[in-house]
């Protein structure tokens, strides 16, 4: 395919979306060293945590202590997410070089997760842009349900939109779009992209799909075929949302990885440091994690 990219970027979001869901506790210095196998990966960018307040995810509780203990990878930027002012205050005290902010393109899910209606989301949104711009940082803007919600159904691509446009307008530096539940096929990735690359440039869209029913792999060929080289994945295929019942971890790094090298598309990251990273928190958290591709060595080894 001639839109087909030849090096992809992944951003490693296991410690910030893979653990938010999880009900057992990781250490401080659990979380810290692995992090620190992370940044000898080859990835370029990792999502280490999120300061949202600890009693909404308890899992993250101690992000500015992570923040601030991870030996830092000159090569890597460390981001993270960020709701209010606060978060920024405390982010930027524990040292990110970029900020995430969040909503929904679905006005229940957005309800849901921030507690506040997409337009009084915005306004919020943008005072933490603007900050973050002031003190040097890159933002990334996140919309979830950009193909499903769990509470309204099919969201249309001119919900969206709506949301897209205005992040941009509002000075975001990229977009991450999100299959929050995983539901998406092919066509709807098609439909969506078809709109959004009239507006933004592709190496400023960011795909984050969850596997729940096993089409990231698909969603992903398709979006390679856009010419997108960026998506978030998340190690063994951490993950989930607490404010999406159902949906699974997102798409493994382990199982990307495989697809990419396969069709020879590079990424700088090595395999067996992810195999070993995986095998670190899987063992951490006490049970399997979903990756086909990490299951496979396991055994193989």
């Amino acid at each position: 395919m001639e839109n087909r990219p030849d090096f992809v970027q992944l951003k490693e979001v296991g410690p910030r979306d893979g653990l938010q869901n999880e009900k057992k506790f990781i250490s401080t210095e659990d979380k810290v060293a692995w992090i620190d196998m992370l940044s000898n990966t080859g990835v370029t960018e990792i999502e280490y945590s999120s300061f949202v307040n600890p009693k909404w995810i308890p899992a993250l509780a101690d992000a500015k202590e992570v923040g601030k203990r991870i030996k830092r990878n000159p090569s890597v930027r460390y981001s993270a997410l960020v709701p209010n002012m606060k978060g920024l205050e405390n982010a930027i005290e524990a040292g990110i070089d970029r900020a995430s902010v969040f909503m929904s393109a679905s006005e229940t899910h957005n309800m849901k997760n921030i507690n506040k209606t997409i337009d009084q989301t915005f306004p919020v949104l943008k005072e933490v842009i603007v900050a973050a711009k002031e003190e040097g940082k890159k933002v990334t803007g996140y919309v979830s349900t950009v193909f499903d919600c769990p509470y309204e159904g099919s969201i249309s691509p001119e919900q969206v939109i709506r949301v897209f446009d205005r992040l941009i307008e509002d000075g975001v530096d990229d977009i991450s779009l999100g299959d929050t539940i995983g539901s998406a096929v092919p066509s709807q990735v098609e439909s969506l992209l078809d709109e959004i690359l009239k507006r933004f440039p592709k190496d400023k869209i960011i795909l984050h799909f969850h596997d729940t029913r096993g089409m990231a792999i698909a969603n992903i060929m398709t979006s390679l075929n856009y010419g997108i080289t960026r998506f978030d994945t998340a190690i063994g295929g951490l993950g989930g949302c607490p404010y999406a019942p159902g949906a699974a971890g997102n798409v493994a790094t382990n199982d990307v990885l495989y697809l990419l090298h396969g069709l020879g598309i590079k990424t700088g990251i090595q395999d067996k440091k992810i195999q070993e990273a995986s095998i670190f928190i899987q063992n951490k958290l006490g049970k399997k994690l979903p990756s086909r591709s990490l299951a496979f060595m396991e055994g193989s080894a």
